[in-house]
């Protein structure tokens, strides 16, 4: 499945805040949240202070709620935030990237904005039935989610740590039954 380059970035930075939430915690301080726009850049008002920095962290758990819901609780999640926002739906294009839509104002606070592109971003994954594609880490010993991207759907973990742990163990383990 493509999703269009717009849903992908906002499934991107949604599990990426997501996981910032686990341990170790990251996006503690204003200098992760700069990494953080750096990689994933947002258009619109940018606070760029500890409020801002507070309300990402504080919509974390209603992102991975949204994510990891089966596909009709998904639809509630979705359908509640999209009911909650001051929608102002628009096409634009900006930053080199071609026509998509902006469901919020870009003077809306950008907790909101993340929640609201996540939503929209979700309701492609709801329509192509596609929600297996974001999971829990294959890791028996991690809770973040992995977000899978690939043709082939062969990605079960999170992060390259987590993947070399478990490719480690299975050699391991291998190695001692021979």
């Amino acid at each position: 499945m493509n999703f269009t380059d717009d849903t992908e970035e906002a499934l991107r930075s949604a599990v990426w805040l997501v996981n910032s939430a686990e341990d170790p915690q990251t996006l503690e301080t204003l200098a992760d949240y700069e990494a953080f726009l750096s990689d994933f850049p947002y258009s619109g008002r940018l606070d760029r202070d500890d409020a801002e920095l507070t309300s990402l962290r504080e919509i974390r758990p209603r992102l991975r709620s949204m994510l990891i819901a089966p596909r009709d609780e998904m639809v509630e999640h979705v359908n509640s935030a999209l009911a909650e926002a001051h929608l102002s739906p628009r096409l634009v294009r900006h930053d080199g990237a071609d026509w998509h839509l902006h469901a919020v104002a870009d003077e809306r606070p950008l907790a909101e904005r993340v929640l609201i592109e996540t939503a929209m971003a979700l309701i492609d994954v709801i329509r192509a039935d596609e929600g297996s594609r974001i999971t829990i880490c294959a890791d028996d010993t991690c809770e973040a989610l992995a977000l899978d991207l690939s043709r082939n759907r062969s990605k079960r973990y999170c992060s390259t740590a987590c993947t070399n742990r478990n490719a480690v163990a299975a050699y391991r383990a291998r190695r001692a039954s021979t």
